[in-house]
């Protein structure tokens, strides 16, 4: 019986205490995604997300507005587009970002992509490479509000001096419902990549 009762007990404190580490870390998130750090840096990078024959998603298009406003406000003299392609599309999300901001202002030469990474963290483990190869060390990251606080750990971990600057626009920040579910979502991806030191799937791929 009282080894029933000490069971019970530490079912509970367990129970307890993972619940208290799903809140911190879901308060977390949401503090992160209301940082905006534009410090002057080597470099903006802009994470990818779907695109349609090289057409930007409305979230990445968010994104890619956003990146293009701090370059103007001249952040950063470059901008770092990223993203690979998945099997039979005939651009990489890299590529059709660069598209993007060169049709809407931003020098080509200016405009660096990198069409590699399916998710978060492979993404970002690209950018490092490209940006040690240029000796570039310091960013302005842009992605969605949400994904911010796991991105900023990421990009951390990988060696890169990086800040956040998270888009204001787009479908992921829109709705309450859409923003707790992203929170959600963002609070287990986080604490995945904690424990177990990998992406959780393609987080920055939202459509």
């Amino acid at each position: 019986m009282i080894a029933l009762r000490l069971a019970l007990k530490a079912a509970v404190a367990l129970l307890v205490l993972v619940l208290l580490v799903l809140v911190v870390t879901a308060g977390r998130v949401w503090w992160f995604a209301r940082q905006d750090d534009r410090r002057v840096s080597d470099a903006i990078v802009v994470l990818g997300a779907a695109q349609f024959d090289g057409r930007p998603s409305s979230v990445f298009t968010a994104r890619l507005v956003h990146a293009r406003d701090l370059w103007k406000d001249d952040v950063a003299p470059r901008i770092i587009t990223v993203g690979g392609k998945r099997s039979g599309d005939r651009f990489t999300e890299a590529s059709a970002g660069k598209i993007w901001l060169t049709q809407h202002g931003v020098p080509a030469d200016q405009v660096v992509a990198v069409g590699t990474g399916s998710d978060t963290l492979s993404s970002v483990a690209a950018v490092e490479s490209q940006m040690k190869n240029q000796g570039w060390s310091t960013a302005v990251v842009v992605t969605d509000p949400w994904h911010a606080l796991r991105t900023r750990a990421m990009a951390t971990d990988q060696g890169i001096d990086a800040v956040m600057s998270p888009t204001r626009q787009g479908p992921a920040v829109r709705q309450r419902g859409t923003q707790i579910r992203y929170i959600a979502r963002e609070t287990v991806a986080y604490l995945y990549y904690k424990i177990f030191g990998k992406s959780s799937g393609r987080g920055s791929k939202a459509v």
